[in-house]
């Protein structure tokens, strides 16, 4: 019954068409006719329904003409955004039943789906046979969501990942940036392949980005979602001469590179022609981008990340992610 993988993403927006065309256009997502059983939920009755594919990433995207469809009720509080992760599991119906009596409200027991954070559903599948090659090439999985939570519910989140869907915390970071803060822990499955970033503010500080996605988005939700690449310089290239724009890094980061690391596995220069971070821990090194947000609400926005052995957070990526982020904030306040 145990989680293996995430098997989809299920992404609620206003129009399926145009989104399905930037991830094309800029990702280079394929289209493929979707599932049988990816047709039946309750969701897609009357609604708009694509499946865009690229490696292990399969974006299910929704949009629904009639303002009473819930895909339209959704997007009419939120804007659009991560309704769903589908989670695959190796028994489904156990993993619900798991869920359910550690706490888990189901919301379609048929569906096999249960209320996980906010209105971002969770939705226990079958594990499917692995598919060819799809899409591109140029991304590989999805490796991990970053989910906001209101302040204090960081912990409840964390004992329901581990009770309900039987994942465990394996990194933790208090980040303080300027009067601004934020807690955040990451709970993974024994897979390894199911990570989630659970992120809620201080709000004994000043109010920051986190704060800011809670208002706009209206409740807990997923703020990023971060695409694994196996080479990520290639990556960040490619999609930024079709005209994907990415957050900066001051030069100071670079500059003091050398010294918090030692040797790097993608050159300095390269990393800093790039605006990429770099970060390591005890398994190696990770390197990470985001992508500017073009959300008209700026609560989601996607992200590029190359593992080379690391199998965590490095630390001081995250503190530089946090800032990259308020630096795109705070101009879009101007």
């Amino acid at each position: 019954m145990s989680v293996q993988s995430i098997a989809q993403v299920e992404y609620h927006c206003a129009d399926a068409e145009a989104t399905a065309e930037a991830l094309r256009a800029d990702y280079g997502f394929t289209t493929v006719p979707p599932e049988p059983d990816q047709l039946a939920t309750t969701e897609s009755a009357g609604a708009r329904t694509l499946l865009l594919v690229q490696g292990g990433i399969r974006f299910l995207l929704r949009s629904a003409a009639d303002p009473a469809h819930p895909v339209a009720r959704y997007v009419a509080r939120h804007g659009d955004g991560v309704a769903a992760l589908a989670l695959a599991c190796t028994d489904p119906r156990a993993a619900l039943e798991r869920a359910e009596r550690h706490g888990a409200r189901v919301l379609d027991r048929a569906g096999g789906l249960v209320a996980g954070f906010g209105d971002t559903a969770l939705r226990f599948v079958p594990q499917r046979a692995a598919a060819g090659a799809d899409g591109e090439g140029l991304l590989d999985a999805l490796d991990h969501a970053a989910i906001c939570v209101p302040a204090g519910e960081l912990a409840p989140a964390v004992k329901f990942c581990e009770a309900a869907l039987g994942l465990h915390r394996i990194f933790g970071e208090y980040i303080e940036v300027g009067e601004q803060a934020m807690d955040s822990s990451v709970v993974q499955s024994a897979s390894g392949e199911v990570t989630f970033t659970l992120i809620e503010p201080d709000t004994s500080r000043r109010p920051g980005q986190i704060d800011t996605f809670l208002a706009d988005h209206e409740g807990a939700g997923v703020q990023h979602l971060a695409f694994r690449t196996h080479d990520i310089a290639t990556a960040v290239r490619t999609v930024r001469d079709r005209g994907v724009a990415f957050l900066s890094t001051p030069a100071t980061y670079y500059d003091a590179l050398a010294e918090r690391l030692g040797r790097t596995a993608i050159p300095v220069e390269t990393l800093r022609e790039l605006d990429v971070l770099v970060d390591q821990d005890h398994g190696g090194q990770l390197f990470q981008i985001f992508a500017r947000s073009t959300h008209p609400r700026r609560t989601f926005f996607l992200e590029l990340i190359e593992r080379q052995g690391a199998g965590t957070f490095g630390t001081a990526n995250i503190k530089a992610l946090y800032e990259a982020v308020e630096r795109q904030r705070a101009a879009a306040s101007v």
